[in-house]
């Protein structure tokens, strides 16, 4: 595949970074090594053994949630210094009511924040929603009982049950969205009353169709959530497709991918292409939405205006192991990249997962 030669523009805010000629890419933290040795170091020597989930949170710095030692850590992306905010990096469920720091996860996955500093943080193996204060640092649970099942539509999130959830994201409002990939549907947590609701999906294990309300219809393997404004955006693993969803209809529209597994459409609209397990999604103010291709190794980038798609990262048939990765991203080896996401500046978070390095691509 040849590397791609554009103007990339990526508008934040105010601000607009123009890079010419092909992205670039790096290793902002992790060595490529997963164990353990240390909560506290420069990024540039402290292992990150499985990361996942990638975000900006209020302060800029970014949040990584490491999978294999159940932690969520940051990076001060100026100093480059890592530390943890989450975790005590032993697997479990404990720690409610005390310091994050201190709790036991159990495979965090994603992380996010909502408007006041607090962050949310998603278990999949506990199979909850858990919060840190942003003041106190102190931890809780907000939704599931920490065991696998379906149950509690109508009432309280803390009593009702949950299969494997992947991904959150959160509204204007401060409603919670969690993407309950065992049982094929996405759930909202209310802001006020903490009840829980399906809004998408039901017991069918069926794709979606283009144009359909979401609330009580099928949904195959909802994988990764991203609001964009009034918009959910949602990637489906089993599905092999991104949807959006417009928050006050309802109302799912088919944005990418066919449907069926495989790799393909690069340079095409978006619609007809082919991807392979999609597991993260972000979406830039400049209308390119970026997805993380995990079964291709690749990172693919859709441009709304146009509605075609690139792959701007990555190459399906390279998924050994890299020591290192600096120079043109179309160059690089991703192995099971996970989370994405965008900061500020433009830049593109990855969490390069079997690789146990955070990649940034400028």
């Amino acid at each position: 595949m040849k590397p791609l030669c554009l103007i990339w523009l990526l508008t934040c805010g105010c601000c607009t970074t123009v890079i010419a000629g092909d992205p670039l890419i790096d290793s902002v933290a992790g060595t490529g090594a997963p164990e353990n040795n240390g909560d506290t170091g420069p990024a540039s020597t402290i292992n990150i053994g499985e990361p996942f989930g990638v975000e900006i949170g209020p302060d800029g710095a970014l949040y990584v949630t490491e999978v294999q030692h159940h932690r969520v850590r940051r990076l001060d992306i100026t100093t480059r210094e890592l530390t943890t905010v989450a975790g005590c990096g032993k697997r479990g469920y404990s720690g409610d009511g005390g310091p994050a720091v201190d709790a036991e996860l159990n495979e965090p996955y994603e992380v996010r924040f909502d408007r006041d500093g607090n962050m949310y943080i998603v278990e999949m193996k506990n199979h909850i929603v858990r919060r840190v204060d942003g003041r106190s640092k102190k931890i809780s649970t907000v939704a599931g009982i920490g065991r696998q099942g379906f149950s509690g539509d109508g009432g309280p999130a803390v009593k009702a049950m949950f299969s494997q959830p992947h991904s959150i994201a959160i509204d204007r409002q401060g409603a919670v969205y969690i993407a309950d990939i065992g049982n094929h549907r996405i759930r909202r947590v209310a802001p006020k009353t903490g009840i829980v609701e399906s809004i998408a999906g039901n017991s069918q294990r069926t794709p979606p169709r283009d144009g359909q309300v979401a609330r009580g219809n099928p949904i195959l393997g909802p994988r990764a959530l991203f609001i964009d404004g009034d918009s959910l955006w949602i990637a489906l693993r089993e599905g092999h497709s991104i949807w959006r969803m417009e928050l006050a209809d309802g109302i799912l529209h088919h944005i990418a991918g066919t449907g069926q597994a495989g790799y393909a459409g690069d340079g095409g609209p978006a619609i007809e292409a082919k991807f392979n397990g999609p597991k993260g999604i972000a979406v830039a103010s400049n209308r390119h939405v970026f997805v993380t291709d995990s079964g291709n190794n690749v990172i693919r980038r859709i441009d709304l205006q146009s509605g075609l798609i690139a792959t701007i990262s990555g190459d399906k048939s390279q998924v050994k192991r890299r020591a290192d990765q600096r120079g043109v991203a179309m160059g690089a080896i991703l192995n099971q990249p996970h989370g994405v996401c965008v900061a500020p500046d433009g830049a593109l978070f990855i969490g390069d997962t079997l690789n146990h390095r955070i990649l940034r691509i400028r």
